[in-house]
């Protein structure tokens, strides 16, 4: 028998880090799932997705093409992320219930998987999720305030199973990538880093003098280098570049693009992240490295809180003194505090109850494959 055919929808092709390794790691576990499963992704840009993930790649409007493979599939996978929201755009939202409501039209079983939900502030985008997201199979949500959001739409069925994010499932790796791309940026072995990884935010500008305050004074306090690590390339570049003309001290910008593997080998070689991009910080704490958070989003704070420990503020209120003593402690830590680290462990667990549901879709209760028993031993 072949291996069952899964089309994928997400934020994918755009060069966002984050939404990068949410692929990798959907994919990384659905063949841990089924060796011979047969993967196509929908993505803004098929040529790089098919090279950096080594899967059948569609463009994301090629309508034509996205109905012949899902008519094709056994199962559509909507997610990771936070692809159900209306405050980064009103209308990225009705694409991905489309494609959901295309594939219910056609009859195919919809998983979503570790979904962040909202916020979604208009009205008509309410209902129609609601419409949507009660014809689907499994509803899977990184956090349970997402399940909160659901309910209080009316989306009352299927149940919602509070997850975590799917990148939390993805094995962690080594510091050799990140040390010798240090090295050749002029970074001195041996002395602590600090690394930064910051998005751009609406017109808020507050932010970026703050981190500018506090990242001079950790230098000549701490002693520290501080480091760049732009998360969606280039995207991500000129905030970096905007914060060192504010610092009196100098610092390193990573001026690249980087796989999956390599960011997390990048935020294995820190001391302490401090970042309002939420993959920087699950990076991060994946490879046990402390972390200091700046909100701009309730999925920052929803992690944070996940894992036992609080923001430092957001990008409107932030202040440098506060991040300065966050970092303080955290180097002083020199790891994450126990209770922190039983977390992770947890949320990892919780991350392969994704895949959880869509083996059950796909196979149903007591007739799951011999390949799922080595999934469920994170359960």
């Amino acid at each position: 028998m072949m291996g069952h055919n899964i089309v994928i929808s997400g934020y994918y092709g755009f060069a966002n880090a984050g939404d990068e390794a949410m692929l990798t790691a959907i994919i990384e576990s659905l063949r841990q799932l089924e060796g011979d499963m047969h993967i196509t992704v929908l993505t803004g840009n098929p040529e790089r997705t098919t090279k950096q993930h080594d899967v059948r790649a569609i463009g994301r409007t090629q309508f034509w093409k996205i109905f012949q493979a899902l008519r094709q599939s056994d199962l559509l996978l909507s997610g990771g992320g936070s692809l159900l929201q209306d405050v980064t755009s009103a209308r990225s939202i009705y694409y991905y219930l489309g494609i959901i409501l295309f594939a219910r039209l056609l009859r195919k079983p919809v998983v979503l998987y570790a979904q962040g939900i909202g916020p979604v502030r208009r009205r008509m985008a309410r209902y129609v999720m609601r419409f949507v997201l009660r014809q689907v199979a499994a509803i899977g949500v990184r956090d349970r305030q997402s399940k909160v959001d659901l309910l209080q739409m009316g989306v009352d069925k299927p149940p919602i199973h509070v997850t975590a994010d799917a990148v939390l499932s993805i094995s962690p790796g080594n510091t050799s990538f990140g040390e010798s791309v240090l090295q050749a940026a002029g970074c001195i072995s041996g002395k602590r880093r600090v690394g930064i990884a910051l998005r751009e935010w609406k017109e808020v500008e507050v932010y970026k003098k703050e981190i500018a305050k506090a990242a001079d004074r950790l230098q000549r306090e701490e002693g520290v280098e501080i480091i760049f690590i732009p998360m969606q390339y280039p995207t991500d570049v000129p905030i970096a570049y905007d914060i060192v003309k504010e610092m009196q001290t100098e610092a390193y910008v990573l001026d690249a693009s980087y796989a999956t593997e390599e960011f997390i080998s990048l935020m294995a070689c820190m001391d302490v992240v401090i970042a309002n991009r939420l993959h920087a910080l699950i990076f991060a704490t994946l490879m046990k490295i402390p972390v200091v958070a700046i909100s701009y989003d309730p999925k920052i704070d929803g992690f944070i809180h996940s894992i036992g420990e609080t923001v430092c503020g957001t990008v409107e209120d932030v202040s440098h003194q506060v991040i300065i003593t966050q970092v303080q402690q955290r180097l002083q830590q020199k790891m994450l505090l126990p209770h922190v680290e039983k977390q992770v462990v947890h949320l990892r667990r919780q991350s392969f109850r994704n895949l959880y549901l869509v083996a059950y879709v796909l196979w149903g209760k007591g007739r799951l494959r011999t390949p799922w028993q080595q999934i469920k031993r994170f359960l």
